[in-house]
């Protein structure tokens, strides 16, 4: 049976839950170096869905509010004491750059930046609003 993935950039493409939703795409672009993609205002100063790139990937975000039937499937990291039954992972070139630019963002850090067995370093740490976010070197699609 052939692939049902469609032939485009990116086919797995995490969603997130933010309380504040523009504040987390400005820290997400300062910690990380996404670029917005686009961006779509809701009501009352929220975001209805917004995109985020990096390199050839990309994350879906939205503004949490308690409306709506997708809203009562997913919960908050703060609802659920920080855990998480999923983060995205991020692959780049050079995570000590990278995790100086979360320090700087103030991003908590949970996992120490460092060389790993299977190749490469990493790091993971908490964005503001206490998403899990793991970075690291290590490419997977390598040979």
């Amino acid at each position: 049976m052939p692939s049902p993935a469609k032939a485009t950039i990116s086919t797995v493409i995490p969603g997130l839950r933010y309380r504040d939703a523009h504040a987390a795409i400005d820290w997400l672009v300062r910690a990380f170096g996404f670029e917005r993609h686009a961006v779509y205002d809701g009501p009352n100063n929220t975001v209805a869905h917004a995109q985020l790139s990096f390199g050839n990937g990309m994350i879906m975000l939205g503004s949490a509010t308690n409306e709506g039937a997708y809203a009562e499937m997913m919960a908050h990291p703060d609802e659920i004491g920080l855990r998480e039954t999923q983060h995205p992972c991020l692959i780049v070139a050079d995570a000590t750059a990278v995790y100086e630019m979360a320090l700087a963002a103030n991003a908590t850090i949970v996992t120490e930046l460092a060389e790993m067995p299977y190749g490469g370093k990493a790091f993971a740490c908490r964005d503001p609003e206490g998403h899990l976010w793991s970075v690291g070197e290590y490419d997977p699609w390598a040979g």
